[in-house]
């Protein structure tokens, strides 16, 4: 599966560089757990962890979709769109607590790709069943 460990390598890079930022601040701001209060902590926890909510199910399912001999430009554009819609998140949500374009964007996108893979396997697994 070339295409998946592709886009599972860049978004392993692209978590390394969340996970560094959080270090950074812990060093900064000496915090060892949790965020003490400081907010820029924080948001870059939840980026993290935000990131580690979607990615692995997303490169799942590009994964099975790629086995299951889904077309190749499907396949980059979903993996596109997958950091796209992460680092999108992660730089709005690094901006501001609250509400922003690059949460609801990074957001939209991500559910937009579980849904469309989900569907995408779902049909390509039943036609190679019915086979």
């Amino acid at each position: 599966m070339p295409i998946a460990a592709i886009y599972a390598s860049l978004a392993a890079l692209l978590l390394l560089g969340l996970s560094i930022r959080v270090i950074r601040l812990r060093r900064e701001y000496r915090v060892g757990v949790g965020s003490g209060g400081q907010q820029a902590l924080s948001l870059a926890i939840r980026a993290q962890a935000n990131f580690t909510e979607y990615a692995p199910l997303i490169l799942l399912l590009l994964a099975l979709a790629e086995s299951l001999g889904a077309p190749a430009w499907l396949l980059h554009a979903a993996g596109i769109l997958l950091l796209a819609s992460r680092v999108v998140h992660a730089i709005g949500l690094s901006g501001s607590p609250g509400r922003s374009p690059g949460r609801f964007y990074g957001t939209l996108l991500s559910f937009l790709l579980l849904l469309g893979l989900a569907a995408l396997n779902l049909a390509l697994a039943l036609a190679a069943s019915a086979g």
